[in-house]
């Protein structure tokens, strides 16, 4: 296999997520190990090969491939998309701290990615910080909602979600 056939391999996995087919995926999977094989140092096919794990149900076998792909470089948009995975894989398997550390940096490289946040906020719930992950979620449902009556009582909820705890005495 030479590195083009990534980019098809690549739409194949994503129609194989898409329609929750494990064969799809599986043969994606074997075909991706066959590419890697080819270009161990790859970041981008070694990345590529943990989603495709992911995808398949397969976390504890896809964090080895996400961990390598950040050693070997990853950057831009597979980075982001990288922690957030790792990070996710982490919280659905009960690593919890290192869940929190992973979408800890994911925040802080991509400030703006709310999936990330959400599941940082998530994470931050296991690791029993409660009060960051419900200011977390609510900062993140004030600055997205169309809600006409949530948007009512932005900026007060928003002032509360600093301080939950906080009381008129």
């Amino acid at each position: 296999m030479k590195r083009d056939d990534l980019g098809n391999l690549i739409e194949r996995r994503e129609e194989g997520r898409a329609k929750q087919n494990q064969a799809i995926l599986g043969e994606v999977r074997d075909q991706l190990l066959k590419l890697l094989s080819n270009y161990p140092d790859d970041a981008e096919i070694t990345y590529q090969t943990g989603i495709a794990y992911d995808n398949s149900g397969m976390g504890r076998e896809a964090i080895t491939y996400y961990e390598r792909a950040l050693k070997l470089g990853l950057s831009g948009p597979d980075l982001e998309r990288c922690l957030l995975g790792l990070g996710s894989t982490y919280r659905y398997l009960g690593n919890y701290q290192q869940a929190v550390e992973t979408l800890s940096r994911g925040m802080k490289e991509f400030p703006e990615n709310r999936a990330i946040q959400v599941i940082f906020a998530m994470a931050l719930y296991n690791n029993k910080n409660y009060k960051d992950s419900v200011e977390l979620l609510l900062i993140n449902l004030m600055e997205t909602t169309m809600d006409t009556k949530l948007n009512y009582f932005k900026r007060g909820i928003l002032a509360y979600a600093q301080d939950l705890d906080e009381t008129a005495e």
